[in-house]
C-alpha cells in the first residue's frame, strides 16, 4: 500500500512539472518569444494545453482573475502540494 501512495505522490510531482512548463510556455507565447510557426513548438504547446486545461477549466469557475492575471495554476499547484503532503503524512506512515 505504501508503494501505491509513493507512486501517486510521484505522479502528482510529475504533473506539477507539466503544469509549471505550461505556465512558462504560455508566458513565452504571450510575449512572442517562441516561434509558434514551428511544428515542434506547436506540438509541445498542444500537449501542455491538453494535459492541463481539463483540470484548470473547472477551477477557473471558482478562482477569479486578479488584475487580469489567471491564478488558477497557482491554486492548482498549491492543491497538488497539499494532497501530496497529506498522502505522505497521514496515509503512508499509517500503512505498515
Amino acid at each position: 500500500m505504501k508503494s501505491i501512495v509513493l507512486l501517486i505522490v510521484k505522479i502528482i510531482e510529475l504533473y506539477s512539472y507539466v503544469l509549471l512548463a505550461a505556465v512558462i510556455f504560455s508566458w513565452l507565447y504571450q510575449f512572442n518569444i517562441i516561434n509558434t510557426a514551428s511544428g515542434v513548438v506547436r506540438a509541445i504547446g498542444d500537449f501542455l494545453y491538453k494535459a492541463t486545461e481539463p483540470v484548470l477549466r473547472p477551477l477557473r469557475r471558482f478562482v477569479p482573475f486578479i488584475g487580469g492575471i489567471d491564478i488558477s495554476p497557482i491554486v492548482l499547484l498549491l492543491l497538488l502540494w497539499l494532497v501530496s503532503d497529506m498522502l505522505l503524512r497521514y496515509v503512508a506512515p499509517a500503512v505498515p
